[in-house]
């Protein structure tokens, strides 16, 4: 019995897996819309839509770096994700209000709710299996099914919420999903207490590690964090130059804003095949490190925009080619998120030191950030230049940036094996 229970996954991540697929809703439901409002509501340019784009998704993922120091020695991780859920409900109500001001407020209680929020949910994830560490990696896969659940369902609904309603109640309908997302974490409190307390200074675990260790975990962090803001400039282009070629480059006549749904789909259908592999391989001693994991998620986004700059050459650069190409460039992006995003989320949880958790979950987000922000900068060349060349100038940024990870895969794997998690 004592043997089963340490290979079954906790209650608590049952809890956190429902209360970030409701979160995510309102994140992947607010992306989806955010360049085509400031498109055809707002009046903008493209440069000028790439620059508040950039800019919101920057904040939602630079802002975790305060909000995992906040829960790391002032509030905890429980009231940090509650006042982050409630900030985030209120950003979706203001941007109701279809009047310029409310736009930008909204956005920015946005990205300082989900400051709060997302570093400290991640960590309380990892958090579950201190006794149990061969499991974590599973563990993240299985959560991040649900973020993805929330996002292969937010475009498709507050498409139809904007077609039936308007952009309005197209924005409201994220604030509902955050009262469910708020109503899930505060009723099953109990199922993630244990996860929540945070690592006293004088405890054994944060007292072991020597100040040369911590350095060493740190700055390998840090370099994960670098080679991660090249893949995220590369996926965040899902909600932004994807949604212009889906809708000028594409033989379609499905609203763009929908294809980001079968990127979400692949992730959902795919991370059990995942989960599956993992044990499967670990029970005979043979599954991939985490870094390798991580390094093959880069090398199938590689593809995947090699594949659409490709498409552009043979005819969209002029005119508008199968929907073939940009739905499997959605797969393999779905494929390259599955083996980074959560492998990454897993590989901080183990390196960060025990008192620096939060913060350094905050500093994964922060190189979502950093590539939210390039994505931004980038895509606002979709004007000036043809999407076979901006695409493959992307394809070769993530080859640059999977070189110097495949030359660390050892160094970061000595680093686990001393950490022992």
């Amino acid at each position: 019995m004592a043997n089963s229970s340490r290979t079954a996954h906790p209650p608590g991540l049952y809890v956190l897996f429902f209360t970030e697929l409701w979160e995510r809703y309102s994140f992947y439901s607010m992306s989806a819309i955010l360049t085509l409002y400031m498109d055809e509501a707002l009046g903008f340019t493209t440069a000028q839509s790439g620059q508040v784009y950039g800019l919101y998704t920057a904040g939602v993922y630079f802002f975790p770096l305060f909000g995992g120091l906040i829960a790391d020695r002032l509030i905890g991780f429980s009231r940090a994700i509650i006042l982050g859920g409630i900030l985030m409900m209120c950003g979706h109500l203001v941007l109701g209000v279809e009047r310029m001001p409310f736009f930008f407020a909204g956005l920015a209680l946005l990205a300082m709710g989900s400051g709060l929020l997302k570093p400290n949910i991640s960590t309380l994830v990892g958090n579950l299996y201190r006794d149990r560490p061969e499991l974590r990696d599973q563990a993240f896969n299985i959560f991040y099914m649900g973020i993805n659940i929330g996002g292969f369902t937010a475009p498709l609904a507050v498409s139809w919420f904007r077609a039936t309603y308007g952009w309005s109640v197209a924005f409201m309908s994220a604030a509902v999903a955050m009262a469910i997302s708020l109503t899930i974490f505060g009723l099953f409190q109990r199922h993630i207490a244990a996860a929540a307390v945070r690592v006293p200074s004088t405890s054994v675990e944060a007292t072991t590690l020597t100040p040369e260790e911590t350095r060493e975990r740190v700055v390998t962090l840090l370099s994960i964090f670098a080679i991660s803001a090249v893949f995220w400039l590369a996926w965040f282009q899902e909600f932004y130059t994807f949604s212009f070629w889906a809708r000028d480059h594409t033989a379609t006549t499905i609203p763009p804003e929908r294809f980001s749904s079968v990127e979400a789909a692949a992730v959902i259908l795919l991370s059990p095949v995942a989960v599956w592999l993992w044990a499967t391989l670990s029970a005979r001693k043979r599954e991939p490190s985490t870094p390798v994991k991580m390094l093959a998620g880069i090398v199938f986004l590689a593809v995947a925009f090699s594949m659409l700059s490709y498409a552009g050459v043979i005819g969209g650069d002029t005119g508008r080619v199968s929907v073939v190409w940009l739905v499997a460039a959605n797969i393999l992006l779905a494929i390259g998120e599955i083996s980074l995003s959560p492998m990454g989320m897993s590989l901080v949880n183990r390196l960060a030191p025990p008192r620096l958790r939060g913060m350094m979950m905050g500093g994964w987000f922060v190189s979502l950030s950093i590539g939210g922000y390039l994505a931004g900068k980038i895509g606002g060349y979709w004007d000036e230049t043809v999407p076979s060349r901006l695409f493959g100038f992307i394809a070769v940024l993530l080859i640059a940036a999977a070189i110097p990870l495949s030359f660390m895969v050892p160094r970061i794997k000595r680093t686990i094996n001393r950490a022992g998690a």
